[in-house]
């Protein structure tokens, strides 16, 4: 079954560098149904093109990322700034930052509830709604 999903950070990262030890199960996480384009947030591009910078080869893969289509950028709204103060606060114990807030609060605006992130251990803990978890792809690797 094809899915919507949002788009965090170190997958995207992982997903354009094939040294990144999360790169070949990042790319099989589209097997296993996700559709383009993956729903992010400007905070998230934000932190991918901090972690490119400096490197040429990997900013210009970010930029080719950026305007493919692959990615919908879905905008926080003043009306959206109360309930991502209400989940980094719920959540400070983490601590969620800025972007895994937007994450969440897209999920909860969008109905999306599926996640591409190599972040597991905060997708599995937040919950959109307060109660509903997240399927986190591509999930962690087996254990063998």
């Amino acid at each position: 079954m094809r899915v919507r999903a949002l788009a965090d950070t170190g997958a995207l990262l992982a997903y354009l560098d094939r040294k990144d030890k999360w790169h070949t199960r990042c790319r099989e996480a589209f097997e296993q149904g996700l559709l383009f384009p993956l729903l992010t947030s400007t905070a998230v591009l934000t932190e991918l093109f901090h972690l490119a910078r400096g490197r040429k080869q990997q900013l210009e893969l970010v930029w080719e990322l950026a305007r493919s289509g692959a990615l919908r950028i879905v905008p926080m709204t003043d009306a959206d700034m109360p309930p991502l103060e209400a989940l980094m606060l719920r959540y400070r114990d983490r601590p969620m930052d800025l972007a895994d807030a937007t994450l969440v609060r897209i999920a909860e605006r969008e109905s999306v509830l599926t996640v591409f992130t190599t972040d597991n251990d905060d997708f599995e803990t937040y919950r959109a709604f307060g109660r509903r978890r997240f399927r986190v792809l591509p999930g962690r690797p087996s254990r063998s």
